[in-house]
């Protein structure tokens, strides 16, 4: 996909956004207008364009798409990068079944761009381990990821 613009996610990067994978987001700061990035963990797509996440509901990252709703998610795999734009909204400000107060937010994908630079080729994808609990990771892991499907 080197140099193309999909408008879309393609059939080998949905599959990425549909398991636990290293992902970033950019959204203009409502403070300062400048750029905001983040690393999120809860990302799954729902379709090839649309794209949910939850964070925090107090995060910067809410405050910040209340006022400017076009974010980049960067996800590293695939052997490239891949900057993928839309325009995000906050589905729910508390999701349900979940014990923490978690937003709920849904990206309608506009562009999906190969941003690696020319002539390379990413040969190993970003790990991450959580460092509490194991167990209480993965059980909240599952409760998150299925209220981010139900909606």
């Amino acid at each position: 996909m080197a140099n193309q613009v999909e408008t879309k996610l393609t059939e080998e990067l949905l599959p990425l956004l549909r398991k636990e994978h290293y992902v970033t987001i950019a959204t203009v700061d409502h403070e300062t207008g400048g750029p905001n990035v983040n690393a999120i963990s809860w990302v799954y797509a729902i379709d090839e364009k649309k794209v949910r996440f939850s964070v925090d509901n107090r995060s910067r990252i809410v405050e910040n798409l209340k006022k400017e709703p076009l974010v980049t998610l960067t996800l590293i795999g695939a052997g490239s990068t891949y900057g993928i734009t839309g325009k995000a909204s906050v589905i729910v400000e508390k999701m349900e079944d979940v014990p923490l107060k978690l937003a709920l937010i849904e990206i309608d994908v506009s562009e999906v761009r190969d941003v690696m630079f020319y002539g390379a080729r990413i040969t190993t994808e970003p790990k991450y381990e959580k460092t509490y609990d194991k167990d209480a990771a993965e059980k909240l892991d599952r409760q998150v990821m299925t209220a981010m499907k139900k909606g």
